[in-house]
């Protein structure tokens, strides 16, 4: 009997796996504050020293026209705000009053601000919440300020400071500038900036921080060109963007 070989098929040879390559690890950002206490209460001394009662900038006659000036100044500057509310604030200083002119007189009255339809409307509906709401009076609390019309966070700390005194932060964008270019308070969102100072900024120079440091953002440490020069901190001050502090630095072109 003739042997009958048996062929099976072979099975197909793999090949050999590539050693997998190693993610690279992300660059973490910088999460903490390059300054220790020593240093932070340092830079804030500096800025009670320069200017021991800093005042915002946005014209006003109560708390009331504070509240609606700062709900204004929304994408626009404080000089364009003042100049648009010069006459509105003559004629209309009380929620009341603000609801008799209507919202075609408010919107005419702000018409050289950016946005100034929307904002007229809501200048008109955060009036009527206060009338029927809150008796006339502008609410204390950041919940209440923030049920407004036009009201976000960032309003509502700027009246709270301001009107009441509470040491608050309010996040604009040279604040969230100075606060990730000094790493004084890294974050990627205004809320992670005003959370951080909080947690850093000394209690005796709460209630004046964020005007110090807005005030620096606006006229010395400039987004396009910070005049280091000039600077009341500069010695202190850890940016990689410091001409003075760090002479491998570049100076910026004006």
């Amino acid at each position: 009997m003739a042997y009958e070989k048996t062929l099976t098929k072979a099975e197909p040879t793999k090949a050999p796996e590539k050693a997998k390559t190693p993610a690279k690890p992300r660059r973490k950002t910088l999460s903490r504050s390059k300054y220790n206490k020593a240093e932070i209460a340092a830079l804030f001394e500096r800025f009670h020293e320069d200017n021991p009662e800093p005042k915002g900038e946005l014209d006003h006659v109560n708390d009331f026209t504070l509240l609606v000036a700062v709900v204004l100044s929304a994408q626009a500057t404080d000089v364009g705000v003042n100049k648009a509310t010069r006459h509105l604030f003559q004629i209309a200083d009380t929620p009341e009053k603000m609801v008799a002119l209507g919202e075609d007189r408010i919107r005419e009255e702000i018409r050289t601000i950016g946005l100034y339809k929307n904002k007229a409307k809501n200048t008109l509906l955060l009036s009527q919440q206060l009338i029927e709401k809150h008796g006339g009076e502008v609410p204390q609390t950041r919940e209440e300020l923030e049920a407004l019309p036009g009201v976000g966070r960032k309003t509502a700390n700027v009246v709270l400071n301001i009107a009441f005194g509470h040491p608050t932060i309010a996040v604009d964008t040279h604040l969230f500038r100075i606060g990730n270019r000094l790493g004084l308070a890294p974050g990627k969102t205004p809320l992670d900036v005003e959370l951080k100072l909080e947690k850093i900024i000394p209690p005796q120079y709460m209630r004046h921080a964020h005007h110090w440091l807005i005030l620096h953002g606006r006229y010395i440490c400039k987004a396009r060109a910070p005049e280091c020069s000039r600077c009341i901190i500069s010695d202190l001050c850890k940016s990689p963007e410091n001409f003075v502090g760090n002479p491998g630095a570049a100076k910026p072109k004006k």
